[in-house]
């Protein structure tokens, strides 16, 4: 299954309906530190976290804690981003991906830029700045478990 990281989130509830609709699918959500507020159960709680304890959240103290794990998973990193060229729906992805996204008031730095496996850009309305990072999550994760043919099963 693919996975989500949030590097260094500043807003509670956006991680808190990105770790809902991780479980809601069945992927992990990689936590890389420090974020914009207390990590905890209750903080997670308050931010409209309802499905906590069915979201799988790994928690990584720094980017090189997370890329290390990362590197000795063999898994890709794909950046969502303003500053790509290529959309997000002309890509070919892998079960095994993570999908990066970026701090909410900064994004990442260009130093994660440079060493991402790729760079995706949801395309939208001349003038915007950007869409909300839970609902970008949500709309590349579609994508990625629609081309990988890993949704999860519906029950009968």
């Amino acid at each position: 299954m693919p996975d989500i990281a949030l590097y260094q989130p500043d807003i509670p509830q956006n991680t808190g309906t990105i770790l809902r609709l991780a479980a809601c699918m069945g992927v992990t959500v990689h936590l890389i530190e420090p974020a914009g507020f207390p990590i905890s159960d209750s903080a997670l709680k308050r931010a409209g976290m309802d499905y906590l304890e069915r979201a799988s959240m790994r928690r990584h103290r720094s980017f090189a804690d997370f890329e290390l794990f990362r590197l000795t998973q063999n898994k890709r990193l794909i950046l969502l981003t303003t500053k790509a060229e290529v959309r997000y729906t002309e890509f070919d992805y892998r079960p095994d991906d993570v999908l990066l996204m970026g701090r909410e008031s900064t994004g990442v730095p260009e130093s994660i830029h440079d060493l991402v496996d790729a760079r995706l850009t949801i395309p939208m309305m001349e003038g915007m700045r950007s869409i909300n990072v839970a609902v970008s999550a949500g709309m590349a994760l579609g994508e990625v478990l629609r081309q990988t043919g890993t949704f999860p099963k519906s029950p009968d």
